[in-house]
C-alpha cells in the first residue's frame, strides 16, 4: 500500500528519482518494473507492472463505446524500469501531455502512484478544498 507525497525534480533528460521508501517496496513487488500512462485528471499514473497487467486486462475488455478511453490508457502506456541510480525516465510525449515541468509531486494512492506537475497539483488540490467534500463522503469522519 503506497501512500504519502514526495516533492521531486525531473532532471534535464526527464528522469525522476523514486524515493527510497518506495523503491525498496517496488523492488520486492515488481522487480522495479513499472508502467506509466495518462490519467484523465491531468497527471500520470505510475503502476507496478503487476498492477498494470491486471488493469490492462480490464481495459481491453471494455466495450467499443469506450474505445477512446482505451486509446488514452493503452496508447499512452510506457513500460519503464528503475535504473541503478533509482530513477525512471518519463518520455517527452508523456511529459508534454501532462504538462510536467521540472518540479513534480509523487503521490502514493494505494496500489499505485500519481505523478503531477507541482503547480497543477497545487491548483487541483486547492480547487478540491474550495469545492468542499462531496456528498458521497457525508458519513465519513476521522
Amino acid at each position: 500500500m503506497y501512500q504519502g507525497i514526495s516533492a521531486l525534480a525531473l532532471d534535464a533528460k526527464g528522469r525522476m528519482l523514486i524515493p527510497t521508501k518506495y523503491r525498496d517496496a517496488l523492488s520486492v513487488e515488481c522487480s522495479g518494473q513499472l508502467t506509466l500512462t495518462r490519467h484523465p485528471h491531468g497527471c500520470l499514473l505510475l503502476l507496478p507492472r503487476t498492477v498494470w497487467t491486471e488493469m490492462r486486462r480490464d481495459i481491453m475488455a471494455w466495450p467499443m463505446s469506450a474505445r477512446a478511453w482505451q486509446r488514452i490508457f493503452m496508447g499512452n502506456a510506457a513500460d519503464v524500469e528503475i535504473d541503478s541510480a533509482g530513477r525512471i525516465l518519463i518520455s517527452p510525449e508523456l511529459r508534454a501531455a501532462t504538462g510536467l515541468t521540472k518540479d513534480v509531486m509523487l503521490l502514493g494512492i494505494g496500489s499505485h502512484f500519481e505523478v503531477w506537475d507541482a503547480a497543477a497539483h497545487a491548483a487541483q488540490e486547492a480547487a478540491a478544498l474550495d469545492a468542499g467534500m462531496p456528498a458521497v463522503l457525508d458519513g465519513f469522519t476521522f
